[in-house]
């Protein structure tokens, strides 16, 4: 079993389901779903034992390595520490969610969207476990076409040029690694003589300060824009609110790692002296990602922009407790990471919801949903209280430590920072007072409401109101049902979400919604459990990393089996 190449299993499988749907017959729609749910299933189960097996020390472990290119120094190296594990597991358990999650929502080009979901499992697999940049470089290439044809071609009105904008940013980003790659490669040839691409090699070269900075700020921009950080965010809104709902869970909960995990990776252990150079300015761009975030979020009237926003300023506390360089930073930012990962792929599923029902995401266009979809608000509520970071739930434990770790470096900054939680309490408890409390387009006000306008009072008494609306009367908009009966469609989906308002006039659905089915309670309840499992025992995460860290902290060499 020793020799058994785990990590490799576990990264093809979904590649393996990917060839299976090519060559499966085209006459079943059902079959390429079947294929693609037990490939990534197969995988997870695969990623449970691996973690299970995993010891806790800071070597790396289930080591897998090949002479490739002898020559060049290009090796099959694979191999996973404390950090890789987690984000391993991370990316099965979503991939199945995300696979699950697609069986009813998405019946177009059916074979191809499990084709391009299977790639982009294997791609991200294989970032958490590649110990060699060329074979690293290679499997963060491969994310980039699944992903942008997800959004592309399933996703909403404006895809092509969210899709094209998420390409370019990539690319860029790309594009500098692979010249801070090379870069290093010939550095460590031309001080050693030996040429080789091997991560833990060189780790141990001796690069000048000036080569450290430039580097350094090469790979980190890579990872920036994968973050996304502030200033090379932008993409991320647009191709949130535009990609199908699966892809947005993916996206956020796995993809924006990589940018953390290649920090972790790369940037500190390699690049100590640009490292130090360069913290305090990554410090400062957290800091105002935290805010930025935030600020913007409040403003947002789509759901899933929202939510994207929101990212933006969580995963500012992931890059502020790497770059404080401490113990509890490091430690906040993992818990951060996966928190994040629970939490925010919830939402945007709890998003998804909605929109399969009512086909709008415009926040005005709701209200009074905890009595429409009681089960939905509650989980609603739950995963919207952890990404605020409530006492008990995955999300608070991250930004503690990441809040002691800040006090440590510097408690102006831990200040500035930690003052955001307010914003992030207000921009979320905003939208679930609107959407679960807030009044429904023609309903009665409670007495001493104020709510209504002059033209909703006028049409009320128009339609001549007794605890319901006349079937024949105008009535004012609603969220939900089947809006293609509208003659003005358009109003009530995103591709015109400026549209929807109290001025709106709409014919009524009156048919009920169901509330959360049982794919729905099945894609949602694990991700309810672990946030409220690690929320209330960190323990185990904090004992699988910390190894890790402390020997980034240390700049430990590390003794690498295989």
């Amino acid at each position: 079993m020793d020799d058994f190449p785990l990590l490799s299993t576990i990264a093809y499988l979904p590649l393996v389901g990917a060839l299976a749907i090519l060559f499966a017959p085209r006459a079943s729609s059902t079959l390429p779903r079947t294929i693609a749910l037990v490939a990534s299933l197969a995988s997870f189960v695969l990623s449970l034992v691996l973690l299970a097996g995993f010891e806790h020390n800071a070597e790396f472990q289930y080591t897998e390595k090949v002479v490739w290119l002898d020559e060049l120094g290009v090796s099959y190296f694979m191999g996973v520490d404390g950090i890789a594990v987690l984000l391993i597991a991370l990316t099965t358990l979503l991939s199945v969610i995300a696979i699950w999650w697609s069986w009813e929502t998405i019946t177009v080009r059916t074979r191809e969207y499990y084709i391009a979901l299977l790639l982009l499992e294997t791609g991200m697999l294989g970032v958490f476990m590649a110990l060699d940049l060329f074979v690293f470089y290679i499997f963060w290439e491969i994310m980039l076409i699944p992903m942008a044809l997800l959004i592309g071609i399933w996703g909403s009105t404006d895809r092509v040029y969210a899709a094209v904008k998420f390409f370019l940013y990539t690319l860029f980003g790309s594009l500098l690694m692979l010249v801070a790659i090379v870069a290093t490669y010939q550095s460590y040839f031309n001080e050693t003589g030996v040429r080789t691409l091997n991560v833990l090699e060189l780790q141990g070269g001796s690069y000048g300060e000036t080569f450290q900075f430039w580097v350094f700020a090469a790979f980190f921009i890579a990872f920036a824009v994968k973050v996304p950080m502030f200033p090379f965010h932008t993409w991320l809104p647009d191709a949130h609110v535009q990609a199908p709902t699966a892809a947005s869970v993916i996206l956020a909960a796995v993809m924006l790692k990589m940018g953390g995990y290649g920090m972790l990776r790369f940037n500190l252990p390699l690049f100590p002296d640009g490292t130090e150079a360069w913290t305090v300015a990554v410090i400062v761009l957290s800091i105002i990602g935290i805010i930025y975030g935030a600020l913007v979020a409040l403003v947002q009237p789509d759901m899933k922009k929202l939510i994207a926003y929101s990212s933006v300023s969580h995963m500012g506390f992931v890059t502020l407790g790497i770059f404080i360089m401490n113990m509890q930073g490091l430690d906040g930012a993992m818990l951060v990471m996966l928190a994040h990962g629970f939490n925010t792929g919830a939402l945007f599923l709890i998003v998804g919801v909605i929109y399969e029902r009512a086909h709008t995401r415009d926040i005005r266009a709701f209200g009074g949903m905890a009595t429409r979809m009681p089960i939905w608000s509650a989980y609603f509520a739950l995963f919207l209280f952890a990404s605020i970071g409530l006492p008990g739930l995955s999300g608070f434990v991250g930004e503690f430590l990441v809040a002691l770790g800040t006090w440590d470096y510097n408690r102006l900054a831990a200040v500035i920072t930690f003052s955001v939680v307010i914003f992030a309490a207000w921009y979320m408890l905003w939208l679930y007072q609107r959407v679960v409390f807030g009044r429904a387009w023609g309903e009665l006000p409670d007495p001493g409401d104020t709510e209504l306008t002059r033209g909703e009072i006028e049409e009320l008494a128009e339609a001549n109101y007794h605890g319901h609306l006349g079937t024949d009367a105008p009535q004012p908009a609603v969220s939900g049902g089947d809006h293609d009966t509208h003659d003005d469609h358009d109003a009530l989906t995103n591709e015109n979400p400026e549209e929807v308002g109290p001025t709106h006039k709409g014919q009524m659905d009156s048919r009920p919604w169901t509330d959360i089915t049982f794919r729905e309670h099945l894609a949602l309840a694990p991700l309810a459990v672990l946030t409220i499992v690690f929320g209330v025992y960190p323990k185990p995460i904090l004992d699988i990393v910390e190894p890790s860290f402390q020997a980034i902290l240390d700049g430990a060499t590390r003794v690498v089996g295989g």
